[in-house]
């Protein structure tokens, strides 16, 4: 069997949702999004979700092309979703010229995905100093490492540099990266999935009202 042949028999003898599936009752869910999304992130982690707190991010470029890669939620809170990159990346030159943006989850291990669409805000530069301050040596390195989607010569001047990163990092825990910037995503609309075995997928999206100040709710078809 070549290569091809192999990959569509791997591809077409892949199954989903195997096991026992959570339930998911609509009519009870909280009047806002974010009880509703902390809920979901607990039982997807306690289900044993491998890294639950990785997510899409789409965003569009300067032509209308859309863009999307995995990147890690720093937090959830009133003000929206956190996430944090370098504002000289693809992803932050994205946003600063289109903010408007879309985060998906997927945690197979529960057949639950929640899509969430909204404008991007930057943080200021205290508070994205914050966000780096409180996370590993490793991700101070990469963040001193930077210039993130540029194009690279070799491994080995990648190797050299991340190498002198991590010796600064650990020498100087506050080094200054002013590139790396937290930004927080204030949803618009919010969607929750779950999987049935039998296809009959449950979807509530949750709607900004007119006057921004609650939700309504919305079932989907599946």
């Amino acid at each position: 069997m070549d290569d091809i042949e192999a990959f569509h028999a791997t591809l077409h003898s892949l199954r989903v949702w195997d096991g026992p599936l959570p339930g998911f009752d609509p009519g009870a869910a909280p009047a806002e999004p974010l009880a509703l999304f902390r809920e979901w992130f607990l039982h997807a982690a306690r289900a044993g979700q491998p890294e639950p707190h990785t997510m899409s991010l789409a965003t569009v470029d300067a032509d209308g092309r859309p863009d999307v890669r995995t990147l890690m939620l720093h937090d959830a809170d009133g003000q929206g979703w956190h996430f944090a990159s370098h504002a000289t990346s693809a992803k932050g030159r994205q946003l600063a010229g289109r903010p408007d943006a879309a985060l998906g989850f997927y945690w197979p291990a529960v057949a639950r995905q929640i899509r969430i669409r909204g404008r991007v805000t930057a943080c200021g530069a205290e508070e994205s100093r914050a966000d780096l301050a409180v996370r590993s040596r490793g991700a101070l390195a990469a963040a001193l490492t930077g210039r993130q989607s540029e194009m690279l010569g070799s491994v080995q001047e990648l190797a050299e540099a991340s190498a002198a990163a991590w010796e600064r990092a650990g020498a100087e825990p506050d080094a200054p990266v002013p590139t790396w910037t937290r930004y927080v995503l204030d949803a618009a609309e919010v969607e929750f999935f779950q999987g049935d075995a039998a296809r009959r997928h449950v979807r509530l999206r949750y709607r900004r009202d007119d006057d921004g100040t609650g939700w309504a709710r919305e079932l989907l078809w599946p």
